[in-house]
């Protein structure tokens, strides 16, 4: 019983991590003084390119902190904002 169960919760805990992003969002940095960086521009991503765009800016800006806010709303994307780069 509980192989069978095993079984059958495994494949959905896996599609759940399967979520697809979807969205206009907007994509700025902060640095440590909390300051805006790269001031002249915030970056606009669709759907999962949020990871590229906040990639970037940490390869740019490391130790900054990203924003990704909705592009409708203004509303911090839960669970991936704010993010602190390395």
């Amino acid at each position: 019983m509980k192989l069978h169960f095993v079984f059958t919760a495994l494949p959905v805990l896996l599609l759940a991590g399967c979520v697809t992003m979807s969205g206009n969002y907007v994509v700025t940095a902060e640095g440590s003084d909390g300051a805006t960086v790269g001031s002249q521009f915030a970056i606009t991503a669709e759907g999962s390119g949020i990871y590229s765009a906040r990639n970037a800016l940490c390869a740019t800006y490391p130790g900054a902190t990203v924003h990704i806010k909705d592009a409708a709303t203004g509303e911090e994307l839960k669970g991936e904002s704010p993010y602190k780069c390395r």
